[in-house]
């Protein structure tokens, strides 16, 4: 496995729509190996191919709760009508978040590394990261659902209050 470069706001491959996966292949396994290695390690929970500069629709999700998603060809659909709004954030967007409305609950359909069908509801932030991966396949960026501004976020700011917050 190996680190990808992440692709940023402004690589014209962000906003194009991705050719779904006819057959796994020796190449797009090491590609998801890679993807979930570049996703640790700027502390992701999610990837989608064409950050990587791949244009094929596999994402990766990982928030942290033992679980790890390989989503090839993906279909999300909102279940019920409830929606959860907040911050949001993206590694294609370095040192950025903003607001978001997504859907609460999911209904994910895709295929797993082995093309073989699975599905699962998610809800809360699975969802959000759900909802927001399956945007990148179709050249659709977070920041087109951002309500208001862009905000800054200092993440050393951030580590300094985690760390806080663990010693007392």
């Amino acid at each position: 496995m190996a680190l990808r470069e992440i692709r940023v706001e402004g690589d014209e491959i962000l906003e194009k729509s991705c050719k779904p996966v006819k057959a796994m292949t020796e190449r797009l396994k090491e590609l998801v190996g890679d993807m979930f290695e570049t996703m640790y390690h700027a502390d992701g929970v999610g990837l989608a191919a064409p950050q990587v500069g791949v244009l094929r629709q596999i994402f990766v999700v990982d928030i942290g709760d033992g679980k790890r998603f390989v989503c090839i060809n993906p279909e999300v659909t909102a279940v019920g009508e409830e929606i959860q709004t907040g911050e949001e954030g993206c590694l294609s967007v370095p040192g950025k978040q903003g607001i978001v409305t997504r859907p609460l609950n999911v209904h994910v359909k895709a295929l797993d590394i082995n093309m073989e069908p699975y599905e699962f509801d998610a809800s809360g932030l699975l969802a959000r990261a759900m909802c927001h991966e399956n945007d990148h396949l179709s050249g659709v960026m977070y920041t087109t659902k951002v309500e208001g501004e862009l905000e800054d976020v200092n993440y050393e700011d951030l580590e300094e209050t985690d760390d806080e917050d663990s010693e007392g």
